[in-house]
């Protein structure tokens, strides 16, 4: 609409310019004077109306330029307010990013201390396997871990002296049968650890897995001619190894080994089985011990009869003697039933006695009607 205004202004005002020029160029009549007077007022009258309509347009152009200016600075505050918000959040965002990130970089620099810190016991362990008295000493405490886990104090005993004056890591004290079992145990590492290094190679593995059946085969004949006394300890013993990965290995490629173990009645354990064995143990010990108190309440249930008994015969006794006072009762019941019979009797003979008296002192009655003679 404004754009139509400016172009009718712009039309009219070369339109004037046109006819303004047109009579420039002409010799002015004398006709043409008053004409040109007339044309004069209307050009005047064109031209103030002319200036208003342009003023009207510079105003509304002046005012929709204000519009312009204060919805554009309307929107460039509503933009800077708005960018301003998304770079507080994205600030925001980006510093909890970093403390999250400082946070787990914190949890990954104490799991890299606890990494290292493995690593060094890892090292120790290594060390203490290496050395076979450490390494002993290594499954003596796993064993004595598992056997205190499992039994009661009283069901074992560490480093136990046998008859023939070894000495067994642990003795498990059993009733007999099948009486006391000796626990020894054994860690044949070096021997293991040669054959996890034979690598593909056959020829070495082959080597190494005979080396090491020949070390669990030593073992097993020293614990049955040690640990096995006849009259003294069970007639098998137990195997402790306190490694899986070797009770593993012997069991899957060395089945001649644990063979040999079992006919020479030693049973080879690995934690997890030897658990399952205390376990068992533990059944035996609860079910001797259920049998020991079975025996003390037979016991004590023969000596309740005794005392039923000689209530019952207390009981027997009483009630003799109950009958016996009942029939003296009775005795005496009949002795005053016949005594009260007798004063009755007695009663009615003196009743008797004393009516016939008085009949005989008493007058006859007279007689009405018979004369009386002298």
């Amino acid at each position: 609409m404004d754009l139509l205004i400016v172009v009718a202004a712009v039309a009219a005002a070369l339109v004037v310019g046109a006819l303004v020029g047109l009579f420039l160029r002409r010799p002015p009549a004398a006709e043409e004077n008053q004409a040109f007077a007339m044309l004069g007022g209307r050009l005047a009258q064109m031209a103030e109306s002319q200036n208003a309509v342009q003023s009207a347009i510079v105003e509304r152009l002046q005012a929709q330029e204000r519009v312009v200016i204060k919805a554009v600075d309307d929107r460039l505050q509503g933009f800077s307010k708005l960018v301003g918000d998304r770079l507080t959040d994205s600030t925001t965002k980006h510093q909890t990013a970093l403390a999250d990130l400082r946070e787990r970089l914190a949890v990954i620099d104490k799991a890299q201390q606890n990494l290292t810190e493995l690593s060094t016991q890892v090292v120790g362990l290594q060390d203490i396997l290496a050395n076979k008295q450490a390494r002993g000493a290594f499954g003596e405490i796993q064993l004595r871990d598992l056997v205190e886990a499992a039994l009661p104090p009283s069901a074992y005993a560490f480093q136990a002296t046998l008859g023939n004056g070894r000495r067994a890591d642990c003795l498990l004290q059993l009733p007999n049968p099948p009486g006391a079992i000796a626990i020894d145990s054994k860690f044949p590492l070096e021997s293991y650890e040669a054959l996890r290094n034979a690598g593909s190679d056959e020829a070495q593995v082959a080597l190494a897995r005979r080396a090491f059946m020949v070390d669990v085969r030593r073992h097993v004949q020293d614990i049955a001619g040690r640990y096995i006394i006849p009259g003294e300890t069970a007639e098998s013993a137990l195997m402790f190894l306190p490694s899986e990965a070797v009770y593993a290995e012997l069991h899957a490629n060395c089945r001649s080994v644990v063979e040999e173990s079992y006919r020479a009645r030693v049973w080879i354990v690995s934690p997890t089985t030897l658990m399952a064995t205390l376990n068992t143990v533990r059944a035996v010990l609860k079910d001797v011990r259920m049998r020991e108190q079975a025996s003390i309440i037979q016991s004590e249930v023969g000596k309740m009869m005794e005392d039923v008994l000689r209530l019952d015969k207390r009981v027997v006794n009483l009630e003799s003697h109950f009958d016996q006072a009942r029939r003296d009762i009775e005795q005496i019941r009949t002795s005053s039933s016949k005594i009260l019979s007798r004063g009755e009797r007695i009663g009615e003979l003196e009743l008797e006695e004393a009516e016939r008296e008085a009949a005989e002192v008493a007058p006859p009655p007279p007689q009405i009607g018979t004369p009386t003679t002298h």
